[in-house]
């Protein structure tokens, strides 16, 4: 059996991941694909763990939320009820919400990057997607996006923090330029516009 296709959504907070993954997952259906939508964190034990660290409830330093993560997404690969492996091997393409370079951007910020991403990357649990799309949307945008729609703010859901992230974003792109599938999507624009330039990502690698 083919396997299925690995594809995940980066983006800061506010810049259209739900709808965009929404409109692509419809695309792919109607195509006659099988596919689970999944996010990170979970909602395992340790994905509520993280929750309510990003919530402000309790806090972690930047180590300590890293090794959560870490934890999560192992469970998130290995789960064998509903986790990516399985799904991958029955054929079913995943679509995820955030994955290990969310983890490279805004943990990574603070603690050593490098550790980051080698625990991360050197995991055999792990598995590399095949496509990341990253929504590109200044923070402006993100920051009033976010003020326009949430009753309340995660602890990174700030412009200084945001600003931060973006630009860790960019730096590990870069750096992952020639081992990871990764395409750029100006976000800003209108959204059957970003649907459009997505949906011609997707085809390019759905029958690879």
């Amino acid at each position: 059996m083919k396997k299925g296709k690995f594809i995940v959504f980066e983006g800061l907070d506010g810049s259209g991941k739900g709808t965009q993954i929404e409109l692509l997952t419809a695309k792919m259906k109607k195509d006659g694909r099988r596919v689970y939508r999944t996010a990170e964190p979970t909602l395992s034990a340790t994905g509520g763990l993280i929750r309510d660290v990003l919530g402000g409830f309790i806090q972690r330093d930047a180590y300590e939320l890293s090794a959560l993560f870490l934890a999560d997404r192992i469970f998130h690969n290995i789960n064998p009820l509903n986790g990516i492996k399985h799904f991958l091997d029955q054929g079913i393409d995943i679509v995820c919400d955030r994955y290990y370079y969310s983890s490279f951007a805004y943990q990574g910020k603070d603690a050593v990057l490098d550790w980051v991403m080698s625990m991360n990357l050197d995991c055999p649990e792990i598995i590399r997607p095949d496509l990341c799309i990253f929504l590109d949307v200044d923070t402006e945008s993100c920051d009033k996006r976010i003020e326009d729609n949430r009753f309340s703010r995660e602890i990174y859901e700030n412009k200084a923090e945001q600003e931060k992230i973006r630009k860790r974003f960019f730096e590990v792109f870069e750096l992952l330029k020639n081992t990871e599938n990764i395409k750029i999507v100006n976000a800003s624009r209108d959204i059957s516009l970003v649907s459009a330039d997505i949906i011609k990502i997707y085809e390019s690698i759905k029958e690879i």
